[in-house]
């Protein structure tokens, strides 16, 4: 009955359009309330608690830094980078643009801030070159939500904290899956590419390329320092947050010094905003989270699917369609709050390597950023290249469907994310 309650609490308030951290924080009351242990107080204090995260801080400052990259000219540089290495390949500037997503991936962590950014560079070098508008929207669409995926990700973080994971080690195991979405999409971007019939880029010189690398040196030092200090233990996921935005601050002013003191107040404002709508859903969330451990709806959902438990991979497999149903429905940061604390159990209690479930997890949930009609990429990839929203869903469908077709890869081949995670931790 409590799931029911849930469940229909959740559905009614947000079809009513009610914001999903207040429709939370009612879940949260109306289960109280049918659990006979209703006390404003109690909501209070979760709320309190679930803010109150040492792990959280690093969101706001991994938000700095992404903002302070692009404003100093570090993602730029990236681009130029893949550029002069990839650009002669057929498909060219399709090419650098996943070439890039994977390495931008490994700077911000930022799914918007990546896309937006990508768009704005190479989209006006790919309408000249006669690439079709709408499939180039799409695909650096689809190349922006490998940065979820790829460390440092806001959405592991938020993650570890609803549900103990070690941030740690879903860092870690991100990183081969992230390259494997890249590829993906690359793939389907070389086969249906070639309907452009666009010649590819002239190839650059070692000494271009050499030059370009070493421009770009200091972009490229920030992914081995913040995946190198928490691999061997040096920071902290949060600790390696703060290393980031002091690193892009010192680069953008005195390395390349494309960064403005002025710039400064807009980078901080847009993560203080962007902040404040994460850590008021996760309060949120982690209120509804006590309710549902308290009521035991893990235990129920397990009751449910109990057939499949001795199935680990058609479990994960029902998991996977169900997450992804509702991520045409949900933002990123609400899906995992609301489902991870829920499913989770469930996964382990089929034998499924919780590490392993919160990657695959992550993975569904950066799909979601791209399927419509929620898709929050789809949105943004539409308004900063001026291009019909219809439009750009038609030409990401290609990369949708073979990013897709990776993720159910990794459910029917855990290994593929098991063996790396193993040696990688």
């Amino acid at each position: 009955m409590t799931l029911v309650i849930f469940l229909f609490t959740l559905a009614a308030t947000l079809a009513t359009g009610v914001p999903v951290a207040f429709a939370l924080i009612i879940c949260a009351v109306t289960m109280g309330l049918a659990l006979d242990m209703f006390d404003p107080q109690i909501i209070t204090q979760r709320l309190v608690v679930g803010a109150n995260s040492f792990a959280l801080l690093a969101i706001p400052f991994f938000l700095v830094a992404g903002e302070l990259m692009n404003a100093g000219g570090m993602s730029k540089r990236i681009i130029a980078f893949a550029m002069a290495f990839v650009g002669h390949l057929r498909g060219g500037l399709g090419v650098v643009a996943i070439f890039a997503s994977i390495i931008l991936a490994s700077l911000s962590g930022s799914a918007a801030a990546d896309t937006a950014a990508l768009i704005a560079i190479l989209l006006p070098m790919m309408r000249a070159a006669g690439h079709d508008e709408a499939r180039a929207v799409g695909l650096m669409a689809s190349g922006g939500i490998i940065a979820p995926i790829i460390p440092p990700s806001i959405a592991y973080i938020i993650l570890g904290v609803a549900t103990n994971l070690s941030i740690s080690q879903l860092f870690m195991a991100g990183i081969v899956p992230g390259v494997m979405m890249g590829l993906g999409a690359l793939i389907a971007w070389i086969v249906v590419a070639r309907r452009d019939n666009v010649a590819p880029l002239p190839r650059q010189s070692w000494s271009q390329r050499v030059r370009v690398t070493y421009e770009a040196l200091w972009s490229l030092g920030l992914p081995v320092i913040i995946l190198g200090g928490i691999r061997f233990g040096v920071v902290t996921p949060t600790e390696a947050a703060v290393v980031a935005a002091v690193y892009a601050l010192f680069v953008g002013l005195f390395i390349y010094r494309e960064l403005k003191i002025s710039q400064l107040f807009e980078a901080f404002r847009n993560a203080a905003m962007t902040t404040a709508v994460v850590m008021l859903l996760a309060a949120a969330a982690l209120a509804t989270s006590w309710f549902i451990s308290i009521a035991d709806l893990s235990g129920i959902v397990l009751d449910l699917v109990e057939p499949l438990v001795e199935h680990p991979k058609l479990l994960m497999f029902v998991i996977m369609l169900l997450v992804l149903a509702v991520g045409t429905a949900l933002d990123m940061g609400p899906t995992i709050l609301i489902l991870a604390p829920v499913l989770l159990p469930v996964a382990t209690a089929a034998g499924i390597d919780p590490i392993y479930f919160g990657v695959l997890f992550v993975i569904n949930n950066a799909i979601g950023l791209v399927t419509p009609p929620v898709g929050i990429v789809l949105s943004v990839a539409s308004g900063v290249s001026q291009v019909p929203m219809h439009r750009v869903i038609v030409g990401a469908l290609p990369f949708l469907c073979a990013q897709i077709f990776v993720m159910f890869l990794l459910v029917m081949f855990p290994e593929l994310v098991l063996t790396p995670m193993a040696w990688l931790r």
